[in-house]
């Protein structure tokens, strides 16, 4: 069973999203990295790129397969997680801890297009 915690936002391809103010700290699910395997490779955006809600800003490799990261909000890249170049298997032991890209929003109502905890336990079927 996933793990999944409750006051993050959840998009349908199982990005998170924890708000501090107004920025957005993205990582991918638990769910989504047990699917994938072990990671290999996590292709991440520059600081100061801007993404686009619904739009791809990276990927994930793992021995399985390669999967597209959608931002789930819109914004500027104010940081991304550099530990992840050379040790992208911190998603593997924690998806919450290893966050990807932190963005400040250009527009926040777009989280409330996500979903809350209860809502992406329905999604995955737990």
């Amino acid at each position: 069973m996933s793990k999944i915690i409750e006051g993050l936002k959840y998009s349908e391809s199982h990005e998170w999203v924890k708000v501090e103010g107004n920025i957005a700290v993205i990582g991918v699910s638990d769910f989504a990295q047990a699917e994938m395997g072990d990671i290999t490779y996590v292709d991440m955006p520059e600081a100061d790129d801007t993404v686009d809600a619904g739009e791809e800003f990276g990927a994930l490799e793992s021995v399985k397969a390669s999967s597209e990261l959608i931002s789930p909000v819109s914004g500027t890249v104010v940081e991304v997680n550099a530990e992840l170049e050379d040790a992208p298997e911190k998603v593997n032991e924690d998806a919450y801890s290893a966050w990807i890209i932190k963005v400040e929003m250009s527009d926040p109502a777009e989280l409330d297009a996500l979903m809350d905890a209860a809502a992406y336990k329905a999604q995955i079927g737990e």
